[in-house]
């Protein structure tokens, strides 16, 4: 079991639902371009989860952002989140817990809060395939309160490991 921790303000997580008093919390897709295109699809974004490292790469770069800053409902510190593979549980603190559903995909709303900042947690690989750098989705599986500090369990799915791909 690896670990890692949070360094995020204070979140309640409801199973099923989300991040309580979040704007995508719900059984079902709350993203506006996921609405537009099936509002009864199931909801895979429910908390979104960065690696503060991101964000200090970004400041380094002159970015002006700060844990919370481009939607992340946690932030977390000494965890690979990128290199995780779908279905991987995070448990978080005493009782919550999180499946990773997939990569977030950046969308140009990013660059109203600060112009170049998609293209900032976009990249691309040799092969010319698109790298997202702007963290995981998931979805609770256990709710909880999640505070600054606590510690993070992963647990891996079995394998074969399915790696992340946008949600």
């Amino acid at each position: 079991m690896l670990c890692g921790a949070v360094k995020s303000l204070i979140q309640v997580l409801i199973k099923g639902e989300g991040v309580d008093g979040d704007a995508h919390k719900g059984v079902t897709v709350k993203h506006r371009s996921r609405v537009k295109q099936d509002p009864n699809q199931v909801n895979l974004r429910q908390v979104h989860l960065m690696h503060s490292e991101l964000i200090y790469q970004l400041q380094e770069q002159g970015f002006k952002v700060s844990p919370a800053s481009m939607g992340e409902n946690i932030t977390t510190v000494g965890i690979k989140l990128l290199d995780l593979p779908t279905g991987t549980i995070l448990k978080i603190g005493k009782d919550a817990q999180i499946e990773i559903t997939g990569l977030r995909n950046p969308c140009a709303q990013l660059d109203q809060y600060q112009k170049g900042l998609t293209a900032a947690v976009l990249d691309k690989d040799a092969q010319g395939k698109i790298i997202r750098k702007a963290g995981v989705m998931g979805i609770v599986i256990k709710g909880g309160e999640v505070v600054s500090e606590d510690l993070i369990a992963i647990l891996l799915p079995a394998k074969p490991h399915k790696p992340l791909e946008k949600v």
